[in-house]
């Protein structure tokens, strides 16, 4: 039997003929709302069942039960809140109970939203909560401070979902992922979340866990990241080039997870693996700092996080890994808990060393990353010069 998505219903907010027809025709004399590109991308994966068990943007009683105690008003675990935000003054012409046309940046109509409830909430206590930062330089907080105070909650009914221009073959939805793994007979499944290019400690961790398990699911977020971070386009080369030369293609895909990043660290650990078990995956792949940002959590207290919940409840298996790298002395790939030699024998190499070698053309030792991906990381920042 598949993994059950979460909650045990894998949701569908996608609407079609008739039903669509007069949502469509309705939707021309409705207020309207303009969403950002992170509401974009949470909209599409209500829709599409990422989400699950969410239909819509929440409400009052779930959002603040997420926030504060990790879980749905049900009490099923959830940690990140999905929230639809709108200024106070525009939030005045919006009564509860009546439909919304939610609208993209080019005010193209894309789905109604079937308002509930509107509510005012506290920006510093999520902060606090979810990011577990009120500082104005963690990207999450700067965030919440350039959204409307009032937030929005309801069903949505998607009419029509966003146009991509790019990477068409990845962007599979979670009914689609889950018909793959049937079809190709794998029954235990771990996904990688990624917003990096693979380095080799990440082909190292993916590959041990690959090992006990029929096939590995690398899924790299696509939707909104720091400025500063690799653009998608660019990642999406390095891995295409890695499971062409590197990986089996018989037990691997490569599909686009097109949330927006939170960085909210140990939270949002938990919410990824949440949408992978609704991707249809068993098993969860959790490093260190995962979904980190600076210095605002513990190495490992994604790791740590999971203890709060009962395993069944999540239900998805992760599997920690500790710091990885490559000792001289060990003549391989090893990490903290299975190598036994200080790190004067470790190859290392920090972010900033690792931009200023690609920025001068220089490649990084092959034990640190893959020369194929090097390549593509210096055309990319001699093109961005």
């Amino acid at each position: 039997m598949p993994i059950e998505p979460h909650g045990g219903t894998l949701i569908n907010r996608i609407v079609e003929g008739e039903e669509k027809q007069r949502l469509e025709k309705k939707a021309g004399g409705l207020e309207r709302v303009k969403l950002n590109s992170r509401e974009l991308s949470d909209l599409e994966m209500i829709a599409t069942g990422a989400l699950s068990p969410l239909e819509g943007f929440m409400a009052r009683q779930d959002y603040l039960n997420v926030v504060d105690l990790m879980r749905l008003a049900n009490g099923l675990p959830w940690s990140i809140p999905i929230t639809l935000s709108i200024d106070g003054k525009n939030a005045e012409r919006l009564k509860e109970g009546t439909d919304v046309a939610l609208i993209d940046g080019q005010d193209e109509l894309l789905a109604v939203l079937h308002l509930e409830e509107k509510f005012v909430f506290d920006k510093e206590n999520e902060a606090k909560q979810v990011l577990r930062t009120s500082d104005e330089n963690h990207p999450g907080v700067h965030y919440l401070k350039s959204i409307g105070a009032v937030l929005l909650g309801g069903k949505i009914s998607l009419l029509r979902r966003p146009v991509y221009e790019d990477f068409g073959n990845y962007r599979l939805d979670p009914q689609e992922t889950r018909y793959l793994f049937k079809h190709r007979g794998w029954k235990r499944v771990v996904a990688f979340q990624t917003r990096n290019p693979i380095h080799r400690a990440h082909e190292y961790i993916q590959k041990c866990a690959l090992e006990t398990v029929d096939a590995l699911l690398i899924h790299p977020l696509l939707g909104d990241t720091k400025k500063d971070d690799i653009p998608g386009p660019v990642r999406m080369a390095c891995y295409e080039v890695l499971l062409e030369k590197y990986y089996p293609k018989t037990r691997c895909v490569l599909s686009i997870f097109p949330a927006a990043m939170r960085y909210a660290g140990p939270r949002e650990a938990i919410f990824h693996a949440l949408a992978r078990k609704n991707y249809g995956c068993t098993h969860f792949i959790v490093g260190r700092d995962h979904a980190g940002v600076g210095n605002y959590y513990g190495t490992y207290d994604a790791h740590y996080i999971f203890d709060e919940f009962d395993p069944e409840e999540i239900g998805i298996t992760p599997l920690f890994f500790d710091h990885t790298f490559y000792c001289r002395t060990c003549e391989g790939m090893a990490s903290s808990k299975t190598c036994p030699h200080d790190s004067q024998h470790h190859v290392f190499l920090s972010g900033t060393k690792v931009r200023e070698m690609l920025q001068k053309g220089e490649v990084p030792p092959m034990e640190f990353t893959r020369p194929e991906v090097a390549e593509i990381l210096i055309k990319q920042m001699k093109e961005a010069d």
